[in-house]
């Protein structure tokens, strides 16, 4: 774990919603966001943090649904009321521009506050944090047909949710062979920590993580290639796009979509999966404190 003092934690509110979000201090310096992907948390930024806060005020929030912040009572968790959601804090904080560091679907959220309020953002760093061009594709010779069986399967999905009973552990040791399964990279330290930080214990002594089961439960919708196009293309910062060889993700300077920025570079990390910002943390932070 990180060693010295932490951040402090506030709250603030969007939507309803009591929202969680860290605070790292130096509050005179520019402010640097670090917004976590699904089913993660605000202390999964702690490595890059303690490397960075000397020169940056640093913020970390837990998204809607996710580490100490509130679950959406309905389980809305679309990238529109995300994306209100990172609003609403960056003017709770009333420090603009900012710079923005983000991973997986906190990328895709960041990349649509970007490009709809492009005045506001000096830096953005996505970690595959872009969709495929192919994800949302229809693959049959009949769309329409495609959409049915989608939004069908989304309701008998969701439905299937409300008699899930999510998965417990008896020790914290339990989840993180889980960590260290899902992220071969990751150390023992890192899966420990992040277990640590991602995890709640209930009456019963055991434990259960605290994002809301039902963000797995995603609608069918996302924009059109145009519609990417047009929100992507209104970013004006330079937007540095992290991409690991070991990913499932594709390569984005090689299927088109780096094209669709305006000022976009890519790096693509040897021995680096989804997670990029811990496979290779020193190469990584390195890579970004030039960027920024």
């Amino acid at each position: 774990m990180a060693t010295g003092l932490g951040p402090i934690a506030h709250r603030f509110e969007s939507q309803r919603l009591k929202l969680n979000y860290l605070d790292w201090g130096n509050a005179d310096k520019p402010l640097l966001l670090l917004v976590h992907g699904g089913e993660d948390h605000a202390r999964s930024w702690d490595w890059i943090a303690t490397r960075l806060r000397d020169d940056w005020h640093i913020v970390c929030p837990d998204l809607r649904g996710h580490g100490d912040s509130d679950w959406s009572p309905d389980a809305v968790y679309t990238i529109e009321y995300m994306a209100y959601d990172l609003a609403a804090l960056i003017h709770h904080l009333g420090k603009e521009p900012v710079s923005i560091v983000a991973h997986s679907f906190g990328g895709a959220i960041s990349l649509r506050y970007s490009g709809l309020f492009p005045e506001t953002v000096r830096r953005l760093a996505v970690i595959e944090g872009l969709a495929s061009t192919e994800d949302f594709r229809s693959t049959s010779q009949n769309p329409a047909v495609d959409w049915v069986e989608k939004w069908r399967n989304w309701i008998e999905k969701r439905r299937s949710y409300a008699s899930l009973t999510p998965r417990r552990y008896t020790t914290i040791d339990e989840a993180v062979e889980r960590m260290q399964a899902r992220n071969k990279h990751l150390s023992a330290e890192q899966a420990r920590h992040l277990a640590y930080w991602g995890l709640k214990r209930f009456e019963t002594g055991d434990y259960g993580w605290k994002f809301d089961p039902y963000l797995r439960v995603r609608q069918p919708i996302d924009p059109s290639d145009p519609e990417r196009r047009a929100i992507w293309g209104a970013i004006d910062c330079p937007v540095l796009l992290f991409h690991g060889k070991e990913s499932w993700a594709h390569n984005p300077a090689e299927d088109g979509r780096a094209a669709m920025f305006r000022d976009a570079k890519v790096v693509s990390m040897e021995r680096a999966g989804h997670w990029v910002h811990h496979d290779r943390l020193e190469d990584f932070v390195a890579e970004l404190r030039g960027f920024l």
